[in-house]
């Protein structure tokens, strides 16, 4: 640990505060970041309240030089993800620092120190706070504000983190496109070829009925991924309490729900880009950040692509296209005309041969890092 750089466990509501409000003293003056909502932030940190945390725990950090915040970090072990994945991990979060190798080093000392406290073998990260949130850093196009629920971070942390002795575990890919890419004829052929010939039919969700579209939409989840890396399956208080917040920014007619037989074959969810109404709030909802961000989500005009899921006896029929197709249509027809895919897993390469058929292009990388004990 370097003399002049002093770490503490976060504990007082003073050291809370100053962990939540320290990521604006890293990104003064960005103007692409976009600061989150300081109420969701401690939401998300409540143990008692956050589902998250009754298979989990968290233990979070500051690193001080000359009395002054310079850098923060958390460590989690998640339980669930442990026993569903046959793995020994924690994970580490909530990166912030100043460019300084010193401050990183005694931060992420702090966090590996604590999880193998935990009898931990590994960890792995970025992930704030899972692999079922927001994760991955991003290590390149920087000049581009970050979508929905995607993080974003200086240029300077890749070498922070690899100096460290952090690894490359995953990439994760985010691809773009925008209604310079047309609809072909030829697409339009195919995605009424593929309705017809397995008898596909697709439907917005139902926001009167969207309990039942989340048990829905959950029985898609926890087959879809069973297998993918990462995965972990979210328990029903979880989905609950996601089904809460996402109701709060989506648009049901891009939710979109694929049957086959009257049978839920597929899922495909899109989420309005609400991070252009956020960048104006800073972070705050009083007195007068509410109403801005109810005006400023009037203007929309982007896009993510969030999660797309087909359960396992129905791949390889070409719904993802469908759902592509159908996106695009739904998203023109609300303004919607900037279009985020994200993320993609860098070994996904049925979805990324989609993407590139479709001619949209890759323009952002997340890594996910990790070091063996």
């Amino acid at each position: 640990m370097s003399k002049d750089v002093v770490v503490k466990a976060v504990e007082s509501g003073r050291d809370f505060r100053t962990f939540i409000l320290f990521p604006w003293k890293i990104y003064r003056g960005n103007p692409n970041w976009v600061p989150p909502l300081i109420m969701d932030q401690k939401n998300l940190f409540n143990t008692k309240k956050n589902p998250f945390f009754k298979h989990s725990i968290i233990r979070s950090f500051l690193a001080f030089k000359e009395n002054k915040a310079v850098g923060r970090i958390s460590a989690v072990i998640d339980h669930n993800y442990n026993d569903f994945q046959n793995d020994r991990a924690g994970i580490f979060g909530f990166f912030e620092s100043i460019d300084d190798k010193a401050v990183s080093n005694v931060l992420f000392e702090a966090a590996e120190e604590w999880i193998r406290e935990q009898k931990m073998e590994r960890m792995f990260g970025p992930a704030n706070p899972s692999t079922n949130h927001i994760l991955g850093l991003l290590i390149d196009a920087f000049d581009q504000p970050p979508m929905v629920m995607m993080p974003y971070n200086p240029p300077y942390y890749e070498k922070l983190f690899e100096q460290y002795g952090l690894k490359k575990a995953k990439d994760l890919y985010a691809y773009h496109m925008d209604e310079s890419i047309p609809i072909s004829d030829k697409i339009k052929r195919v995605t009424a070829i593929i309705k017809k010939k397995h008898n596909i039919t697709v439907r917005p969700a139902e926001i009167k009925e969207f309990d039942r579209e989340v048990e829905l939409i959950k029985t898609v989840w926890n087959e879809a991924w069973e297998r993918n890396w990462g995965f972990v399956p979210w328990t029903d208080e979880e989905f609950e309490h996601l089904g809460k917040e996402i109701k709060t920014i989506v648009n049901p007619e891009l939710i979109l729900l694929a049957f086959m037989d009257h049978e839920i074959a597929a899922f495909c969810l899109t989420l309005p880009d609400v991070n252009q109404a956020l960048k104006r709030i800073n972070g705050r909802l009083l007195p007068f950040g509410l109403l801005k961000l109810l005006w400023y989500a009037r203007k929309l005009t982007r896009m993510r692509v969030a999660i797309m899921g087909v359960r396992k006896k129905y791949r390889m029929m070409g719904i993802e296209a469908v759902f592509c197709h159908e996106t695009y249509v739904q998203g023109v027809k609300h303004g919607l005309t900037d279009a985020e895919i994200s993320w993609i897993l860098e070994d996904n390469l049925p979805m990324l041969n989609i993407m590139e058929r479709w001619g949209s292009r890759r323009y952002k990388t997340y890594r996910m890092y990790e070091k063996e004990f």
